[in-house]
C-alpha cells in the first residue's frame, strides 16, 4: 500500500462555497515555501478575523466576542443542540428535578428554621453536600473549604496582621496551642488570613423593591492547630476597624460567632462566582479562544493543539451574557450582587488578573502555601501541581517536535500575532498585567500553552464541578443576605439568622443554579482525550499517548488517596477534568 494522506476538515459545510482543505501534517509559517500555500493562509487568516471580532461588553472587562445571541456566533464555534444550554430551560429543569420547583415563586417568604431548608435538600443530596449539612457549622469544616472547597484560591499565609484589622493575642489566646503569642505564631507561619476587601464598596442588589439585600467586606484570621488542621480564630465583617465594627470570635455566644462565619461564607461565595470563576476561567479562556481562531490557522500546530481545549467556549459564554448574567438575567434573580454589583467586581478584579496568579504553582508560592509539610492537607495545591506538570511536559513535547530552537519561536509571526492579541484586547494592554506581548524562547512558550491548556480545563474543573457539593446547603453558601451584618455582639437570635439567609425563592433558584453548573456535558471530552484527528504526525501521536499515560497515573494516587476518606478531593483528577470551559 502507498502512503496516504488525510485532510481534516473539522467544520461545517453549510453552503454552496468553495472550501480548500490542506493536508493534516501540522506547518508553521516558515514551511510553506510556494506562493499557493502562503496565500491559503493568509486568506484563511483573514477570513477568520472577519468572522470572529472583539467587542467589549462592559468598561475594563476582558474583550469578548461581538455577538449578541448564540445564533449569531460562526456555525463552527455553536454548540450542536442549543436547547441543551438554554439557562432558563436548565435552571428550571433543575428545580424540577430537585423536587423544590413548588418554591420558585417563593420570593420574601422565610424559612422556619435550619430543619426547614434540611427537608427540601434531604432529597436531592450527595455525600460531600450531606457532610456539609451535618458539619457546616463547626470550625474545622468552615477552615477545610478555603483548602479543598470550590474557591480554595483566597487562603494565604499572614506575614503581618493588617492594621486594619486590630485582633489582639487576648481576642484569641484561648484559640492558640502552641503557647506562644499571636506575634510568634504569625512568625512561625501558622497564621493565615482571608480578605474579602473586593467587596467593598459594591452595590447590592436592588432589582426587587420587596426584599432589600446586602453585602459584607469581611476579614478573617486562621490558625493551623496543633493537627495541622486549619480553624477561623477572628473574623470582622467591615473593613474598617471600629466600635460598630467587632471582632466576631469563638469564644463569643454561639449564634454571634454562627453569624460571622456565615457572612464569611455568602461573601466568598460571591467572590467564587464572579472572580475565580466567572472572570478567571470563562472570560480569560474566551480570550485565548478568539485569539486563536484570529491569529492561528488551521495547519498551525499551535491551533491544532489548543482547539480541543477552546470547544464551546465562546458559545457558553455568548448563552450567559444572553440570559445569566445580562440586565435583568437569571444572576439577578437570587444573587446579592446582580443588578450590576458583579460587573464592578470584575472591574475592580482586574487589577489581580496577572499572567503569573495564573501560572498555578507561581500562585500557591506567592500565597505562601506550597510547603505540603507545614500544610498537608490542600489536596488542591497537590493535584494542580501534578496536572500541570503534566500539561507541562506535553505542551514541551508538541513543542521539540516543531519548534526546533528558540529562533524558529521567534520567527512565528502567526504565534506573536496570538500572543499579542491576547496582551492587547485580552488584557487591555496593562503592562502590570505581565502577560507577554511576545514569546522569544520554547522554554517560555510550553510556560504559556501549559497556562491556557490548565485554565481551560483544570482550573475551570476545580471551581465549577464542587458547586453543588459545597454551596446547595444554603445557609453554608448563602447567595444573599437579608438582613444587614450585625453591628454589636450579643444580640444575634437564631431568628435573627434565619431571617437574615435567602427565602424560599432566592433558595429554589440558587439550588437550580449550583446544580445545573455541577453537570458534565452528555458526550464530555476529558482531558487528553482528543478524538478529532487534527494530528496525523506520529511523534505528537506519541507525546498524546504519553501525556495520557501520565494523567491515569494521576487519577490512580488520587484514587488512592481518596479511599476511605468522609470527604474525597477529585475535583482535580484528570477523569473529571472536562478539555474545555463549556458549562
Amino acid at each position: 500500500m502507498g502512503d496516504y494522506l488525510e485532510f481534516p476538515c473539522y467544520r461545517w459545510i453549510t453552503d454552496e462555497r468553495e472550501i480548500v482543505l490542506r493536508d493534516g501534517r501540522a506547518k508553521l509559517p516558515r514551511d510553506d515555501k510556494t506562493q499557493i500555500l502562503k496565500q491559503h493562509r493568509r486568506k484563511e487568516l483573514e477570513t477568520r478575523q472577519k468572522t470572529y471580532r472583539w467587542k467589549e461588553w462592559h468598561p475594563g472587562f476582558p474583550l469578548s466576542i461581538d455577538a449578541h445571541s448564540h445564533s449569531d456566533l460562526p456555525r463552527d464555534i455553536q454548540f450542536d443542540n442549543e436547547k441543551g444550554i438554554d439557562f432558563i430551560l436548565n435552571y428550571s429543569k433543575a428545580m424540577e428535578n430537585l423536587y423544590v420547583n413548588r418554591f420558585m415563586h417563593m420570593f420574601q417568604s422565610s424559612w422556619s428554621d435550619f430543619a426547614d431548608f434540611e427537608r427540601i435538600f434531604v432529597r436531592i443530596s450527595n455525600t460531600i453536600s450531606e457532610y456539609v449539612m451535618q458539619h457546616w457549622k463547626e470550625d474545622f469544616m468552615f477552615g477545610y473549604q478555603f483548602l479543598n472547597g470550590c474557591n480554595p484560591v483566597l487562603i494565604r499565609r499572614c506575614t503581618e496582621i493588617p492594621k486594619k484589622f486590630p485582633v489582639t493575642m487576648d481576642m484569641v489566646e484561648c484559640s492558640l496551642e502552641r503557647n506562644l503569642t499571636l506575634e510568634e505564631e504569625v512568625k512561625q507561619g501558622n497564621i493565615f488570613i482571608v480578605d474579602y476587601e473586593l467587596l467593598d464598596g459594591v452595590d447590592a442588589n436592588k432589582t426587587d423593591p420587596c426584599t432589600i439585600q446586602y453585602l459584607a467586606a469581611p476579614i478573617c484570621l486562621l490558625y493551623k492547630n496543633l493537627e495541622n488542621k486549619i480553624v477561623p480564630i477572628a473574623i470582622q465583617l467591615g473593613q474598617k476597624p471600629g466600635p460598630d465594627n467587632p471582632i466576631f470570635l469563638p469564644s463569643d455566644a454561639t449564634y454571634d460567632w454562627l453569624l460571622a462565619k456565615i457572612w464569611v461564607r455568602s461573601s466568598d461565595f460571591h467572590i467564587h462566582q464572579t472572580v475565580t470563576h466567572l472572570l478567571r476561567t470563562h472570560l480569560v479562556s474566551e480570550v485565548f479562544s478568539i485569539a486563536m481562531f484570529r491569529q492561528l490557522p488551521a495547519v498551525h500546530p499551535l491551533f491544532k493543539l489548543l482547539v480541543p481545549h477552546m470547544r464551546f467556549t465562546i458559545a457558553i459564554n455568548t448563552k450567559a451574557r444572553e440570559q445569566l448574567i445580562c440586565e435583568c438575567g437569571l444572576f439577578d434573580k437570587a444573587n446579592a450582587t446582580g443588578g450590576g454589583g458583579h460587573v464592578q467586581m470584575v472591574q475592580k478584579a482586574m487589577k489581580d488578573l496577572t499572567y503569573s496568579s495564573l501560572c498555578f504553582p507561581e500562585e500557591i508560592k506567592a500565597k505562601g502555601m506550597d510547603s505540603k509539610e507545614d500544610i498537608p492537607y490542600y489536596y488542591y495545591r497537590d493535584d494542580g501541581i501534578k496536572v500541570w506538570e503534566a500539561v507541562k511536559s506535553f505542551a514541551e513535547d508538541v513543542i521539540h517536535i516543531y519548534y526546533e530552537s528558540d529562533e524558529v519561536v521567534c520567527e512565528d509571526v502567526e504565534l506573536q500575532a496570538f500572543v499579542k492579541d491576547i496582551y492587547v484586547y485580552g488584557m487591555r494592554g496593562v503592562k502590570a498585567s505581565g502577560f507577554p506581548k511576545a514569546i522569544r524562547t520554547r522554554e517560555k512558550l510550553a510556560e504559556y500553552l501549559t497556562v491556557i491548556i490548565f485554565t481551560t480545563s483544570a482550573q475551570h474543573a476545580a471551581v465549577n464541578f464542587g458547586q453543588y457539593d459545597w454551596c446547595s446547603w444554603i445557609p453554608n453558601a448563602p447567595p444573599t443576605m437579608r438582613r444587614p451584618p450585625p453591628t454589636e455582639k450579643g444580640t444575634v437570635t437564631i431568628e435573627q439568622i434565619v431571617e437574615s439567609l435567602p427565602d424560599r425563592g432566592r433558595s429554589c433558584w440558587h439550588l437550580g443554579a449550583v446544580w445545573a453548573l455541577s453537570q458534565f456535558q452528555d458526550n464530555e471530552l476529558f482531558l487528553g482525550m482528543y478524538p478529532d484527528e487534527h494530528f496525523v504526525e506520529k511523534p505528537v501521536k506519541e507525546a498524546m499517548a504519553k501525556f495520557r499515560k501520565n494523567l491515569d497515573e494521576i487519577v490512580n494516587t488520587i484514587t488512592e488517596r481518596n479511599k476511605n476518606k468522609k470527604l474525597p478531593y477529585y475535583y482535580l483528577s484528570p477523569d473529571r477534568i472536562p478539555n474545555s470551559v463549556a458549562v
